[in-house]
């Protein structure tokens, strides 16, 4: 009986250490807050589906929102299983620290007990007297009052000490039936989970079915998609351009300017300079003169006498300035402000942190080289994201910048551009735009409504870029995950 205990106790601590190693880094309280917010996740995917169920043609649009479901669902159940494991492992700590309370309440009880078994025998006042006059010496009559009066605090302690320890017993006992309460309601959770999984892979089946026996048509409208998208990519692309070669030529005329006036600055210097030092030489011709008459008169009077004086040495001209160096007009310019510079390295600091552009939605198609999710050996090269949301959803902007641009493209709808330094963003697929060139935006600032499209189950998508100079990012990378 004993080795059965003991292999039992094995196994439970072996189960505890390999969860405990399994999830380090995470609590009940965070799968929690994960599994609250994949339910919101799935409510927005919902929401989207239920529009789109309002056509009953079958769609891309439509694939693609039950595939976001499933997959939504899928991470889902997998939180709930991790939960439900760590809480089993919270339900079984704490059930041991209701055993250890529980056995030090019965040993304390037990304790206490005892004490007043021996202080009902000896109760009586003459006892405790005679008690402490029986001793032999004064300090062992002062150390017997001592024991007497610890004796009875010890005996309030203990009472005290018990209370406290039925108090945990309790908090304990009501924390083990709040997570079996918990647990409960997530294990139901993940059961009509599963059953919702089950239902959407069926339907995504039949989608999927339906939308291979049009191959045709989806070839067709995937070359109308991608000459769309690459129109409107090359006209991004050109307006980027535009803008950074006019902000260049600005500022190097700008910079050009000041090189002028710089020059002409120095020249004025120059001259002024020359004119003092012309001056200062005939001061200084008129002074060798007379330097040079003294001399001939000294040279007279040596020969007359026969002596022999020294010279006055003559003064040297002053050399005239040299032209100023035109070296400044060589050096590099400034390709932005000091205000677009701040604004660029807080931008770049903020990679992975930067909101959604829109409040609420998912990923519908990834940065980069794409597979086609029904043609085989098709695939697309997006050169931004899009991002699916419920309709009548806007765009934001993802930090503080100027609106640089507002463009229409036939076929896309409007876009704009804003400037954060040298990163710009783009928004695209928009019927409404509530900003104008110049204006200074905030982060999350709503700058455009989405278009919906009532033609493909009411479609309503972003189409997203990050921009650095001419050269484009992954945006994916700069917002937050």
């Amino acid at each position: 009986m004993h080795f059965t205990l003991t292999n039992r106790l094995f196994v439970i601590t072996l189960f505890l250490m390999t969860v405990c190693f399994t999830l380090p880094a995470q609590t009940v309280k965070e799968l929690e807050r994960q599994r609250k917010q994949t339910l919101q996740n799935l409510e927005n995917t919902s929401k989207m589906l239920n529009e789109t169920n309002k056509s009953k043609k079958s769609s891309l649009n439509k694939l693609t929102i039950i595939s976001k479901n499933i997959n939504e669902r899928k991470t889902l159940i997998k939180n709930i299983s991790t939960e439900i494991s760590l809480m089993d492992v919270e339900i079984e700590r704490l059930s041991q620290e209701k055993t250890k309370l529980e056995d030090k309440l019965k040993t304390l009880k037990t304790d206490y007990a005892n004490l007043i078994q021996e202080a009902h025998i000896n109760r009586s006042i003459y006892a405790k007297i005679m008690f402490v006059l029986s001793a032999k010496t004064f300090d062992q009559s002062y150390r017997r009052l001592r024991y007497l009066q610890e004796y009875s605090t010890y005996r309030k302690e203990q009472v005290i000490e018990i209370e406290q320890v039925r108090a945990q017993i309790v908090r304990k006992n009501d924390s083990i039936n709040t997570h079996k309460v918990t647990k409960v309601e997530v294990v139901k959770q993940k059961e009509t989970e599963a059953q919702k999984l089950t239902k959407d892979q069926q339907n995504e089946k039949v989608l999927l079915t339906d939308l291979q026996k049009k191959e045709k048509n989806l070839r067709e409208a995937q070359r109308v998609q991608q000459k769309k998208a690459n129109d409107l990519n090359n006209r991004i692309e050109r307006m980027i351009a535009d803008q950074i070669r006019r902000a260049e030529a600005k500022r190097a005329a700008v910079a050009a300017k000041r090189v002028a006036e710089a020059k002409r600055a120095t020249e004025i210097k120059r001259q002024a300079e020359a004119r003092r030092i012309a001056q200062e030489n005939k001061r200084i011709a008129e002074e060798n003169r007379r330097i040079e008459a003294r001399n001939k008169r000294i040279a007279a009077e040596n020969r007359a006498k026969g002596t022999k004086t020294k010279a006055t040495p003559k003064l040297e001209p002053i050399a005239a300035p040299s032209a100023a160096s035109e070296s400044a007009s060589s050096q590099s310019v400034s390709t932005l402000t000091r205000e677009e510079s701040l604004i660029s390295g807080s931008f770049e600091r903020n990679q992975g942190r930067l909101p959604w552009p829109t409040a609420s939605g998912f990923i519908s198609g990834h940065f980069g080289i794409q597979q086609h999710p029904i043609l085989k050996y098709i695939t697309t090269n997006n050169k931004g994201i899009y991002i699916k949301t419920p309709a009548g959803g806007t765009a934001r902007a993802v930090f503080e910048g100027v609106v640089t641009q507002r463009f229409s493209i036939p076929g896309s709808n409007y876009g704009v551009i804003i400037q954060h330094g040298n990163y710009r963003t783009v928004y695209a697929n928009l019927t409404q735009i509530f900003v104008n060139i110049g204006d200074h935006v905030n982060a999350k600032q709503a700058i455009g409504k989405i278009y919906t499209d009532d033609d493909n189950g009411n479609k309503t998508e972003l189409y997203f870029q990050v921009w650095k100079d001419k050269n484009l990012q992954n945006p994916e990378k700069w917002i937050t995950r």
